[in-house]
């Protein structure tokens, strides 16, 4: 409903029930106008919709009511502040008629624990509160009027970051490494494969989590939403990486990535921020693939349970198309997702070129980001103007009548949803 809806009806209720007790004419006053709240649009869920990878972050407040601004590069990765909310974020960027104010509540990282539970605890989780309890904060201030979710990625089962972890560390061992040789805790020299990322068992549960998750979001919103109208976007995954790479990133210095040890290729590759296989890049598109399974399967089982809701489901696999990680020569630069970038222990400085390092050297960089997560948990997410992007994916979405829709990416750069 409308705010100037919503004021005529309640205005016209006061009316009649003036109109029908008998008052003394001196008695009578004037019926307070209502005060409308202001109309929100609210973000929840991981990575992909906190803005992880588009910079400028900003502070949050921790499941004690404490802003965390930056905590320094050492800190501990569960600071509040890493859920790295960025004003870059789609939700950000989106064209929203109606809207006035808008609540990032997502967080990198998010799974469907942390919609209706304190994410602190949970391993590996950010002190922060429950979303819904986030969500109940805003409602009691504003008519949430648009919610973007986006959850699935990471879960019980497998996360974003270990899938993208295992494609990048088999690559860098097998590029710096020989067979016969000892490498960090030893993973497999081979592409990765899509078992390795998530099984089909994997994906179910994760499904039944994510849909356990969302219904709980429906049902909260529901209760305490001003007007009882709200659409909720489900928005899926795009993959950072392309089906292929572009020529120049096949082979260096007569060696590509189908035998052992090939550095120069590898520090290529991880220059213009795309260190994986070419035979990792179909698993990867596999995985996104089924990402985008479990919020489309979320959506259609709770559009029947809920048919009374407004709920649209938001393809973004295409949205990317043509500017994927070396995807086009001239990457990272002219790519919408961030490359792969590391650091030599929690110094602040990124580390984009490892041309000329041996493997103690590429072990110790490595490790870094095993021990201080934040200083590479930026990799493989959109950017900046990959959030521009996915922006106009939102305002698509947000104005469509349709109840499923993809955003895709054409090819002179311009982007429909339909």
């Amino acid at each position: 409903m409308s705010l100037l809806k919503r004021y005529l009806v309640a205005a016209g209720a006061a009316v009649a029930v003036a109109g029908a007790i008998a008052l003394p004419a001196t008695a009578a006053e004037p019926a307070a106008a209502p005060t409308a709240l202001p109309t929100a649009a609210v973000a929840l869920g991981d990575s992909f919709i906190s803005g992880e990878g588009g910079g400028g972050y900003s502070a949050v407040t921790d499941v004690n009511g404490v802003s965390q601004g930056f905590p320094g590069w050492s800190a501990a990765n569960n600071n509040a502040y890493f859920c790295h909310r960025s004003p870059n974020a789609s939700l950000h960027r989106a064209t929203l008629p109606g809207i006035q104010d808008r609540f990032n509540l997502a967080c990198s990282g998010g799974q469907p624990h942390d919609i209706t539970s304190p994410s602190a605890n949970r391993e590996k989780g950010r002190t922060v509160a429950a979303q819904l309890d986030q969500l109940r904060g805003v409602a009691q201030t504003h008519d949430v009027d648009l919610v973007l979710v986006g959850l699935g990625s990471n879960n019980s089962s497998f996360t974003f970051g270990d899938a993208a972890s295992v494609c990048a560390n088999r690559f860098i061992a097998d590029a710096w490494t020989g067979w016969w040789e000892f490498w960090a805790g030893d993973p497999p020299q081979e592409p990765c494969t899509i078992g390795d990322l998530a099984t089909d068992a994997e994906v179910a549960a994760a499904t039944t989590e994510t849909t356990n998750a969302l219904r709980a979001l429906l049902t909260t919103l529901d209760q305490v939403d001003a007007d009882g109208q709200h659409r909720v976007v489900f928005q899926d995954y795009t993959n950072p990486l392309p089906q292929d790479y572009a020529q120049r990133y096949h082979e260096e210095d007569g060696r590509a990535d189908d035998r052992d040890k090939f550095r120069d290729l590898g520090a290529e590759r991880y220059a213009a921020g795309c260190p994986a296989h070419r035979a990792s890049l179909a698993a990867g598109h596999l995985f996104s693939q089924a990402l985008g399974r479990i919020v489309q399967s979320a959506h259609q089982a709770l559009s029947a349970e809920f048919p009374a809701d407004d709920l649209v489901y938001l393809n973004v696999q295409g949205a990317f198309n043509g500017a994927r990680l070396c995807e086009q020569d001239g990457s990272p630069d002219n790519a919408l997702a961030t490359p792969i970038r590391l650091m030599d222990g929690p110094s602040g400085t990124f580390v984009t070129s490892l041309s000329g390092k041996d493997k103690i050297a590429i072990q110790r960089i490595a490790g870094t980001c095993v021990d201080y997560f934040q200083t590479c948990q930026e990799s493989w997410h959109p950017n900046a103007n990959g959030y521009g992007v996915l922006g106009q994916c939102l305002s698509g979405a947000a104005t469509t009548g349709n109840r499923q829709v993809s955003c895709v990416r054409q090819g002179d750069g311009s982007v429909s949803v339909g």
